[in-house]
């Protein structure tokens, strides 16, 4: 492993990051994927269906497409469109400019995890893909929880998984439902507004630090984002 970062006293012990828009560019690609199959299998899309989906888990998400009339089971539906998802990636994962440098950084100093809405077969297949599973200490999908974000359960599952209180890690998340869900869990957050889908302005005023790109993302942020306001 090549995490070095151990948890420390100090105002930081952890930082917790989103995938989906913060490391990978890829909520569009969610988003197109999602939209095609429903319209192939005679479906109606809602003019909400993208803000709704986003942050749920694959349980949540694969139960809301059956519900938009497109056919199948939730789980045909899931692995139908999870196998989409990974053909777009393909061997090259969507890597946002600066994702590897501010993990590796990030990585010298503090215990990192990961909270995703992603399945957990694609977020294997991005962080072995990009080199970047060396650098996480513990990796969560919304799979894995009873609930996907705007509900806090995958962050309090990272940091219990870490060992680390809630109120001694900061997360990273660009999304409205993410921001919300590292709020609730108690984190302190560093916004990095998704380009395509921005949240809006009362969940981006529950991040205490923000960043233009992931590139900006330095331990200094960090350590601004958990200072008391």
């Amino acid at each position: 492993m090549a995490f070095s970062g151990v948890p420390t006293p100090g105002p930081v012990q952890a930082v917790i990051f989103d995938l989906d828009g913060v490391l990978i560019d890829s909520e569009q690609v969610w988003d197109e994927v999602r939209r095609a199959f429903v319209a192939e299998r005679g479906g109606r899309w809602a003019s909400d269906s993208t803000a709704r989906m986003m942050g749920m888990s694959t349980a949540e998400w694969s139960g809301y497409l059956a519900e938009l009339g497109a056919g199948d089971s939730p789980a045909e539906i899931a692995a139908e469109v999870r196998g989409r998802v990974a053909a777009r990636y393909g061997d090259a994962p969507p890597l946002l400019p600066g994702a590897v440098a501010a993990v590796r950084a990030l990585a010298d100093r503090w215990p990192l995890a990961l909270a995703s809405s992603s399945p957990r077969a694609l977020i294997d297949l991005v962080l072995d893909r990009s080199g970047l599973v060396r650098y996480f200490r513990e990796t969560v999908s919304s799979e894995e929880v009873a609930r996907g974000k705007p509900a806090p359960d995958v962050y309090l599952e990272a940091v219990r998984r870490l060992g680390v209180p809630a109120g001694a890690a900061v997360a990273v998340e660009d999304s409205e439902n993410g921001l919300r869900a590292a709020a609730a869990a108690g984190l302190a957050v560093v916004a990095i507004p998704n380009e395509h889908f921005p949240p809006g302005a009362a969940a981006l005023a529950l991040a205490s630090a923000r960043v233009a790109g992931v590139a900006e993302l330095t331990a200094e942020v960090v350590l601004a984002a958990a200072a008391p306001r």
